[in-house]
């Protein structure tokens, strides 16, 4: 099943939350820290990101722009600011969906299944991430061609991971530069360009995988979804 990030400066939300998620199937971590989760995203790789408004040091609606800045992994929030203005505002930042408390578990769960159905993210496994016979074990963190392991530095497993849980779609060097590493300085585009080159060199050398990571003149990087076999 999915992994979940719930933020929430309330600890017994989170216990209660987090226990009737993970019955009801989830992966879940959880964190009262809005700076330490965001910084960690790019290490857990959540499916989705359920998050309080109401926070000190960082609050909700900073916290998911920032987020947004990483990563397109949907979020929701869950909170107890209930005004109009506020969901509104909620929204026009990019939430997938805006609940507030009090709240039935049941229904929690029921819109997080929706926002990832809709994002497409219970497609893949939360373990791996296969396009036959390309795959990819999220737990090992690493690449294989069928059951023969592809030896990938950490960078490069990183590249083809964000291209991968992003099929058919352009990743520009300025995204992949946020996503690996949390930022983007114009000197990222060429370690980036080298990485996708020994990259596809690498792929290349197994059959059917040399034609699917492509470039997109000036832009960045496409992995195109299809099954080798």
């Amino acid at each position: 099943m999915a992994k979940l990030l719930l933020i929430d400066d309330d600890l017994d939300v989170l216990k209660i939350n987090k226990n009737f998620l993970t019955r009801q199937g989830y992966e879940v971590m959880v964190s009262n820290n809005a700076v330490s989760s965001i910084q960690s995203l790019n290490k857990y790789h959540p499916d989705c990101i359920i998050l309080d408004i109401m926070m000190p040091e960082l609050d909700g609606f900073k916290s998911s722009q920032k987020i947004r800045s990483i990563t397109d992994t949907p979020f929701i929030f869950l909170t107890g600011v209930t005004s109009e203005a506020a969901r509104l505002k909620g929204f026009q930042l990019g939430a997938d969906d805006y609940i507030t408390k009090p709240y039935s578990l049941k229904e929690l769960s029921a819109r997080i299944n929706v926002v990832l159905r809709r994002s497409n993210k219970q497609v893949q496994s939360a373990s791996e991430i296969s396009y036959p016979p390309l795959r990819l074990d999220l737990t090992l963190h690493k690449a294989f061609y069928d059951t023969e392991e592809i030896a990938l530095s950490n960078r490069e497993y990183e590249l083809l991971y964000h291209l991968m849980t992003k099929p058919n779609q352009t990743l520009t060097f300025e995204k992949l530069g946020q996503l690996i590493w949390g930022s983007y300085t114009s000197s990222d585009r060429r370690t980036i360009m080298v990485t996708a080159s020994r990259l596809r060199k690498k792929l290349s050398y197994y059959e059917g995988l040399d034609e699917l990571i492509t470039t997109v003149w000036s832009e960045g990087y496409q992995f195109h979804k299809k099954k080798v076999k």
